[in-house]
């Protein structure tokens, strides 16, 4: 009886009503959507909290020294955590469910959010932050995987939408409220703020985030253990490799990290049983660039935040809050376009949002570069915010949608953490290569800055040093500008998907294979 009312809503407009001897009404996805994007955006918000909170951080916690890296890790660790169970969290979502594996994460995070706050040392703080990064795990492949088993394909685009929206959204809350919380009550505020949104957002899934079919996985812990292990060597010695002056010891560290993921990979493709990452998913050529794109844009998005927000801080006296409303611009733009771009999706050709998309980002960070080492006003720095949030409506949920939009509902769970896990890979590289990357510019414009007088935890720079920290900042962010032109030339090797609703046709008349596609729970389930 589950299985045909679930095929039936499937194949039936999303909320229909039938009429009959008994009256039913079908249950709509949107609002368990709307629930879990509570969760999803406390997770975007949190993050970029902290890259604006960064140097108040810095000079309460570890004011004492002149390398960056250290409280670099206060986002690595938490990426890091976040990244490695990816690739078993949607699993268990399918597994156990993901409204359970959901509400569990959402637990985690909000009280790994008050020790954050309670932190007494940087240590303290990086180790609640890697706490926080696997609640996060938990919590993340569960939206996608919801929007996959219960929106059908042709309405994903408009899903994904708001899945884009909420990363607009958070770009411009995260930073505005981390500047007005830091500036007056402390950067401690911006983990406690979590705790009021996590208990609302855990109260919401409860009540409308449905319990859909489980299916049974077996898991691959050597997978866990080998990712885990690959991923640790590679960030850890990216980050700390110039702190260490590029010892052997650090380059023997990163090439046993690659030749780890590598029998990882070796692994997954040999496995009789179930692998951690099932590589016939990547058969799909969209899926694969996806990924290849979306790791490239998580890179990218990480990466560039430290060097700006640094600069605009040290360099130039503004406080948190005047550098984060710099960002409006992205964030309003990002936050009303990208339900258009999710619309648009569903009647066209990925590319014709990606590229521009892609370009306008790159193009952006390039006028950012421009800015910063010719000492612009600070008003000139809105220009390059407003052409960055157009091309984040045009890449966000349109990656998200063309990487889930032909996955079958039983690997949902395992498709939606295999591309989150690409996206978090990429920020943790990202994260780790930043922080090597403007240590190396600081040292070649600032000949001796271990040694300095002037902390670079925070304040305003003494006038010596201004110029040549601003110049490494700006010379910094040519590492995000490559990295994104990599995903430029990914997205050009996709195609067009076959599930495609014509313009002009009703958005719920879906063929019949699309419907049994679609379908959360079918007999053969």
């Amino acid at each position: 009886m589950t299985d045909s009312r679930a095929a039936s809503a499937a194949s039936a407009p999303t909320g229909s009503t039938r009429t009959g001897s008994t009256r039913t009404t079908e249950r709509s996805p949107w609002p368990a959507l709307w629930a879990l994007v509570i969760g999803f955006f406390m997770i975007l918000v949190d993050t970029t909290i902290v890259s604006v909170a960064n140097p108040a951080i810095k000079a309460a916690l570890d004011p004492n020294t002149n390398n960056l890296d250290n409280v670099v890790w206060v986002t690595s660790a938490y990426l890091l955590t976040y990244a490695v169970p990816l690739l078993i969290t949607g699993r268990l979502g399918d597994r156990f469910g993901p409204k359970n594996v959901y509400l569990t994460g959402l637990a985690i995070f909000t009280l790994a959010s008050l020790a954050c706050g309670l932190a007494p040392s940087l240590e303290v703080l990086i180790a609640a932050r890697a706490v926080q990064g696997l609640g996060a795990a938990l919590m993340t492949p569960q939206t996608m995987a919801v929007i996959t088993r219960t929106f059908p394909p042709q309405n994903r685009g408009a899903a994904m939408g708001l899945w884009g929206a909420t990363a607009g959204v958070a770009t411009l809350v995260g930073p505005l409220a981390g500047g007005l919380l830091v500036d007056g009550l402390g950067w401690e505020w911006i983990f406690f703020i979590n705790i009021p949104v996590g208990v609302i957002g855990f109260i919401a899934a409860v009540i409308l985030v449905p319990q859909l079919p489980k299916t049974a996985h077996k898991f691959d812990i050597l997978g866990v253990i080998l990712s885990a292990v690959g991923l640790f060597l590679i960030v850890f010695g990216l980050q700390e490799g110039e702190h260490y002056s590029w010892a052997t010891w650090i380059w023997v560290m990163v090439a046993a990290g690659v030749a780890v993921m590598g029998l990882f990979i070796w692994t997954q493709a040999r496995s009789k049983g179930e692998p951690l990452v099932p590589l016939d998913l990547f058969r799909e050529r969209n899926f694969s660039v996806a990924n290849l794109a979306i790791a490239a844009v998580g890179f990218t998005v990480t990466s560039m935040a430290l060097p700006q927000m640094f600069y605009l801080q040290l360099a130039r006296g503004l406080t948190p809050t005047e550098s984060a409303l710099l960002l409006i611009p992205l964030a309003i733009l990002s936050g009303v376009l990208a339900p258009f771009a999710g619309k648009l999706l569903d009647r066209t050709d990925p590319r014709f949002l990606l590229v521009p998309g892609l370009l306008l980002v790159g193009g952006s960070l390039g006028i950012y570069v421009a800015l910063i080492l010719n000492d612009a006003p600070i008003w000139a720095f809105l220009i390059p915010s407003a052409l960055m949030g157009v091309g984040n409506a045009g890449m966000w949920g349109p990656l998200a949608t063309t990487a889930t939009r032909n996955l079958p509902p039983r690997q949902a769970g395992a498709g939606a953490g295999i591309y989150n896990t690409t996206r978090t890979v990429g920020s943790v590289i990202g994260s780790a290569s930043i922080a090597a990357f403007m240590q190396a510019r600081l040292e070649a414009n600032l000949p001796g800055a271990a040694d300095a007088d002037a902390s670079f935890g925070g304040g305003t720079l003494p006038p010596q040093v201004v110029e040549g920290f601003s110049t490494a900042m700006g010379q910094s962010l040519v590492l995000p500008i490559i990295v994104i032109g990599v995903g430029l030339i990914a997205v050009l090797f996709m195609r067009r998907p076959s599930v495609i609703r014509p313009h002009g046709a009703p958005r719920d008349a879906a063929p019949a294979q699309q419907a049994a596609q679609a379908a959360p729970a079918t007999a053969r389930e």
